[in-house]
């Protein structure tokens, strides 16, 4: 196996809805800025890979056009993943272990705010059993947290406080689109907008990109003097019909986690992709996470969740704070389809841990 790390990651400040830019405007300063941080141009990136959802941009084959971001010359090795862009990055993760490049180009975008998101993420669903009946991507996730709640999984006490603590922790990120330190106890008197889920138990609508530089070897310590490693990395998936599954476990996350080796060492902090908060609770018990481990300092995907591109930053923040020094370890984790269906998890760890 090839030793491959974290360079570069940089993100845009996300909004509610970006109205003066379109996606390629949207990615291309993100795009520069990675590749300047490092002193390259995009001659030096040996493969190029891109997340981004057709039904969100509303056109066929719409990664096309963020090329331009990339740029027409000189010529590229591309692909393209149709989901969360942490997949592209485990793509280039493959790439790079295959001998076939030594650096890559991983971004992903998405603007959800002009169409009407819920609904949209409904085609996701089985078409021919669930997809008639377009439940909305927030409907299906409280019939998970009404089953967590039934089974003692958690409480909305407990919710409210991972609402809470992931607002408190975004005020220090000036990337996120919510910030703030509401009291658990103001925000239980809410209502509720689909049972038992109220506004702060769901992620906002988002639009927003983010970009990440992998590299290998030695040429990952020329890039930078403090690359965060990528010490394993995998994904699974869960059956496709909700039906067959019990909503208050994420097995296919535990499953990553063994085969990733999250529970070869000691983990100091976790970047967690629970777009709800119970589902933060399933993925906690799933990565086998003690209460001593940091979760969400940026926030996480309760103060921001660009659609398409929050499992890439749940990556790219880990990274970033491993680099930095403020943990020696850390677990990334990403997910994608509704009700945590598909997931994958990600540790990184710092030089010194080389």
């Amino acid at each position: 196996m090839r030793d491959v790390a974290v360079v570069a990651f940089a993100q845009s400040h996300h909004v509610r809805r970006e109205q003066a830019r379109n996606e390629v405007e949207m990615v291309m300063p993100v795009l520069h800025q990675v590749k300047t941080e490092l002193g390259i141009d995009q001659s030096q990136i040996d493969f190029t890979c891109s997340g981004s959802t057709d039904y969100l941009a509303g056109s066929a084959f719409s990664f096309v056009m963020t090329l331009d971001g990339v740029g027409a010359s000189p010529p590229i090795s591309e692909s393209h993943v149709e989901m969360d862009a942490a997949w592209a990055l485990y793509e280039a993760w493959v790439k790079i272990q295959t001998g076939a490049a030594d650096t890559a180009l991983v971004y992903g975008y998405g603007k959800s705010s002009p169409g009407a998101l819920r609904d949209v993420l409904s085609r996701q669903l089985d078409p021919y059993y669930l997809g008639p009946l377009w439940p909305d991507s927030v409907a299906l996730a409280a019939l998970q947290a009404r089953a967590c709640l039934d089974g003692g999984v958690t409480t909305v006490e407990e919710m409210a406080e991972i609402a809470a603590r992931s607002r408190r922790a975004a005020a220090d990120n000036p990337f996120a689109q919510l910030q703030g330190s509401d009291d658990p106890a103001v925000l239980l008197k809410e209502a509720e907008i689909a049972a038992p889920l109220r506004r702060h138990d769901c992620p906002p609508i988002t639009d927003g990109a983010a970009a990440i530089v992998l590299a290998a070897g030695d040429r990952a310590r020329e890039l930078t003097d403090a690359p965060a490693w990528i010490r394993g990395i995998d994904h699974r998936i869960e059956a496709h019909s909700l039906g067959v599954r019990d909503l208050t476990t994420s097995p296919s996350t535990a499953l990553a986690a063994a085969r990733s080796g999250v529970a070869d060492a000691p983990v100091e902090l976790a970047e967690l992709h629970a777009p709800f908060t119970h589902q933060e609770v399933i993925v906690r018990t799933a990565l086998g996470l003690g209460g001593d481990v940091t979760v969400n300092p940026s926030g996480g995907p309760l103060a921001a969740n660009p659609l398409i591109a929050g499992g890439l930053i749940r990556i790219g923040e880990a990274a970033r704070r491993v680099s930095s020094g403020e943990a020696g370890r850390a677990v990334a984790h990403a997910t994608s389809g509704p009700c945590l269906q598909q997931n994958l998890v990600c540790v990184l760890e710092g030089e010194r841990g080389h």
